[in-house]
């Protein structure tokens, strides 16, 4: 049995099933007329919550923000579509629905059932003034929202360097100082110093003299040694970007009477 003092809490929460399958969101609390009780409540079902499907309340269970129901998510699906005119239900509907719920009569004193209608003007089931058209009523205002960029960064591999050893042949010139004998003729007349040496030997006679020639050529000989050391590392340049996207914005129109009966339309 849920209270009046739950009642006003019921509304947007979440309705189960009673094996624990979540249905749908609660949108109207429909008060029994001459008692005031809790006796109906519609649950948004269907694709994307788009029907609403009655459902009676004198055997649910509230807790926290669950609305558990006795009844199987398919059979608040497949309830009655029934009409509640001017957020009134009328005796006929309740009993049809009551007997698709299969519960029998509840003692209802033939007045029907009425839509929770407190909110409209003093406070509803969240206290807010006035109501939601386009849904269950949450609060008394609206929300705003704006999109804004976040931009930061994010690494990735931009490219790839390496080192590559290999061996080219170039010509190298390189001037190196030779030497080397030749033959010359020395001629001396001879006089009391080398007479002796000079009429040694027959006075006439063939003879043969050698000299030995020597030379200096260029000799060429390869050496390696180590010139110099080349390692890879890496720098951070820093550098700006401009990101530009999309951001979307709410605005919010008001129409009508504002502002001590002023009729007309403003946006925010």
């Amino acid at each position: 049995m849920i209270t009046e003092t739950q009642a006003r809490d019921i509304v947007g929460t979440t309705a189960y099933a009673s094996d624990g399958d979540k249905i749908g969101k609660v949108g109207q609390l429909y008060l029994d007329d001459a008692t005031g009780q809790p006796d109906f409540v519609t649950v948004n079902t269907g694709l994307f919550g788009t029907s609403e499907s009655f459902v009676p309340v004198r055997e649910a269970t509230f807790e926290g923000d669950r609305l558990v129901l006795p009844y199987s998510k398919d059979k608040v699906k497949d309830a009655p579509n029934v009409p509640a005119d001017g957020g009134h239900l009328d005796e006929q509907f309740e009993d049809q629905l009551y007997a698709y719920y299969g519960i029998g009569d509840l003692g209802t004193t033939g007045t029907g059932t009425g839509y929770d209608t407190a909110g409209y003007d003093t406070g509803n089931a969240h206290g807010t003034v006035g109501h939601d058209t386009s849904g269950p009523t949450t609060d008394d205002a609206m929300t705003r929202s704006e999109e804004h960029l976040e931009v930061g960064t994010t690494s990735r591999e931009a490219g790839r360097a390496r080192l590559r050893k290999y061996v080219t042949t170039e010509t190298e010139t390189r001037t190196v100082p030779v030497e080397h004998e030749r033959a010359v003729v020395e001629r001396e007349p001879v006089d009391a110093t080398n007479v002796d040496q000079a009429l040694d030997g027959p006075t006439i006679s063939e003879e043969e003299h050698e000299v030995v020639l020597r030379e200096e050529r260029p000799v060429v000989e390869k050496t390696a040694e180590a010139v110099e050391r080349v390692r890879l590392g890496k720098e951070t340049v820093r550098d700006e970007e401009t990101v530009t996207d999309e951001v979307r914005k709410e605005h919010i129109e008001v129409e009508g009477d504002v502002e001590g009966g002023t009729a007309g339309t403003g946006r925010i």
